[in-house]
């Protein structure tokens, strides 16, 4: 027999927005459940091990409250727990002085933070976690929501949770299929959306943005940590996307801008770019007492991201092969390093490269899921497109304003190669705004949106898919669901009901959500 639990707002997924979703919700009162996957809460920033992507004015304006004090509480960990050296103790420190992050930090540093803001609320009994739970399906009526079923990984014990409000905090998209939403996957047409770099042509629902199982290292020169031959690396030593300028499985890849092959180099070397520091999490030389002996760098590189098909919307069997390819990939990367990466010295191989296991919390050392750049995504009352923000399109009249504006964001459209063969595209784009039309179902009334899975498109989600975009989503649906039930009606109401509109938009700035930008310039 089926055990049922119920709470005011269920949230499928502990993604950086589910996690987000349920802060915010709970500061509102509402009792909560979380659930979540795999075995780590946070979704890019801890089980899928992505240190942040960030503008370049995190550190002044651009993200939530909440985000900023995540981040404050980053660095509190380090500085609290660490023998940080004098000269680096200061409001701005990077654990591991990463060329992409501002704060780039271990995954299990993140995890730690987020158990410590939702804990007042696991005391307080607002909020039921659940862990290692998987949605199975969906119980509907009409177009309400009524209750999910979840499955413990282990145990295989169900599962029913019964909510006012649910929110769909997946890094996939998965409450959408189960619930029948109306929803879109992959690249769409220009024929649809206008948008110069939609495909042309017919759409491609399973031309989707790599995925990439990331996976931590440490390098101990002098050291011999090569690991067991991967089965598959014959295949992957060779392997040559057609767009590629050489073998994936080098350190020749096509420069994301303008896709002319670039040289790089694990570490500093002369005019090349360090991949090693690239994505770094650790920079000991920022630390005394020996309490990181080696520098610790996160591996999400070109070379792992993942273009042999995609991860939901074909068979299970497919799908599983799928992310076991992707984990292969990236053991396969780390054996070429380890054995016959090419060195600046004339020699092979770097053996000293160590996968760190405790880094990401799991046996074979790679992240528990692998990053995921691009969700299914809600049919919107409103779709955010490519000429509401490209910086070309746009020029000095800036990304258009959004009356209904629940927060702000700014990166590059940024899209990875993709399952349908598509090379990068990696275009300028102006600060923009997240409108509330893009959380708004076509059809559904109690299913909120909170991470990758709002209303944008193919192309625009390549901007909208970063660690504070996907926390501001989160934090709006979780006091969207709360506001909801407060006022006694329903999202789409909100959005269309001027007084309505504008009173939530009040509670949102007194949150410290920050629902325009200053004058500023492209990116």
């Amino acid at each position: 027999m089926k055990v049922e639990k119920s709470a005011d707002i269920v949230i499928i997924g502990g993604s950086t927005g589910g996690c987000a979703a349920a802060l915010s919700a709970c500061r509102m009162g509402y009792k909560v459940i979380l659930t979540e996957e795999t075995k780590w809460i946070g979704g890019q920033l801890t089980s899928q091990a992505v240190p942040p992507d960030e503008h370049p004015w995190i550190e002044q304006f651009g993200c939530t409250q909440s985000y900023r004090m995540f981040r404050q509480k980053v660095r509190e960990h380090y500085l609290s727990r660490y023998s940080v050296k004098t000269e680096h103790r200061h409001l701005m420190f990077n654990p591991g002085n990463a060329i992409v992050s501002r704060i780039s930090h271990e995954p299990k540093a993140a995890l730690q933070v987020l158990q410590e803001m939702l804990a007042p609320y696991v005391h307080n009994g607002l909020i039921t976690i659940l862990t290692e739970h998987r949605i199975t399906s969906v119980h509907c009526d009409g177009d309400y929501i009524k209750a999910a079923t979840v499955i413990h990984e282990t145990t295989q014990s169900e599962l029913v949770l019964v909510g006012t409000y649910f929110l769909d905090g997946t890094d996939c998209g998965d409450v959408l299929p189960l619930a029948n939403v109306p929803y879109v996957t992959g690249a769409e047409s220009q024929a649809q959306t206008d948008e110069p770099n939609a495909v042309t042509g017919d759409p491609e629902p399973l031309n989707m943005q790599a995925i990439t199982h990331c996976f931590a290292v440490d390098y101990r020169e002098g050291e011999d940590h090569t690991i067991e031959k991967p089965e598959s690396y014959s295949f992957w030593r060779d392997y040559q996307p057609n767009v590629w300028p050489d073998r994936l499985l080098s350190w020749t890849a096509p420069q994301p801008i303008s896709l002319k092959p670039i040289t790089y180099s694990l570490m500093p070397n002369a005019n090349q770019f360090s991949l090693f520091h690239y994505r770094r999490l650790i920079d000991s030389s920022q630390f005394d007492n020996n309490e990181f002996p080696h520098d610790i760098s996160l591996i999400n590189w070109p070379q792992n991201d993942y273009l042999l098909g995609p991860v939901f919307e074909i068979e299970e069997s497919e799908r599983r092969l799928h992310l076991k390819q992707a984990k292969d990939l990236s053991l396969s990367l780390l054996y070429w390093m380890q054995t016959e990466a090419p060195r600046p010295d004339g020699g092979e191989g770097y053996p000293g490269l160590k996968v760190r296991p405790d880094v990401v919390g799991t046996e074979d050392g790679l992240a528990m899921y692998p990053y995921i750049r691009e969700s299914r995504r809600i049919q919107a009352e409103f779709t955010v497109l490519e000429q509401h923000l490209s910086a070309e399109i746009r020029g000095e009249n800036g990304a258009v304003q959004y009356e209904d504006s629940v927060g702000i964001g700014c990166y590059r459209i940024d899209l990875h190669p993709s399952t349908g063969g598509d090379n990068y595209i990696d275009i300028s784009s102006l600060p923009f705004q997240i409108p509330l039309g893009s959380f708004i179902p076509v059809q559904f009334q109690n299913l909120i949106p909170a991470c990758k899975n709002i209303g944008t498109t193919h192309i625009t989600n390549g901007c909208y898919r970063l660690h504070p975009v996907e926390w501001n989503i989160g934090e709006v649906a979780g006091y969207l669901a709360g506001y909801s039930l407060q006022k006694g009606t329903i999202p789409r109401y909100v959005r269309n009901h001027d007084p309505l509109l504008k009173e939530f938009q009040k509670m949102l700035t007194q949150q410290g959500i920050e629902l325009q930008w200053p004058v500023i310039h492209a990116v």
